[in-house]
């Protein structure tokens, strides 16, 4: 069942980027942005992490969690450091997804011939 509720809420968010795009028009840039606010709001206001707990992946994976993250990762530096928490939460919580991606997508550059 925990496939299906991850199925059900990853693809909940999928279906509200698709309708910013196509009923709003929003650029995706601006789906993109939106989608990340909206994580760090929900994470502010304590909603998104029992989501995370019910949904699992369906939570984590899409754009909405990079947010969550930020949020998350500076109330909990702000807390054992002080305002100087807020800068280094937000880099110590999401600097090993950025690593990977960077390092994950220049071995596919290695790897793939680009065609021009």
């Amino acid at each position: 069942m925990q496939y299906v509720w991850a199925f059900v809420v990853g693809g909940a968010i999928c279906v509200v980027g698709q309708l910013l795009l196509d009923v709003a028009k929003l650029t995706p840039a601006h789906t993109m942005s939106a989608l990340v606010v909206a994580g760090a709001v929900l994470d502010g206001l304590g909603l998104y992490e029992p989501l995370i707990k019910f949904a699992g992946a369906g939570a984590t994976v899409p754009i909405t969690s990079f947010g969550n993250s930020l949020v998350h990762g500076a109330i909990r530096e702000i807390e054992t450091n002080g305002w100087v928490g807020i800068i280094t939460g937000i880099f110590e919580v999401t600097s090993a997804g950025i690593s990977a991606a960077i390092i994950f997508s220049f071995l596919a550059a290695l790897v793939c011939r680009p065609r021009g």
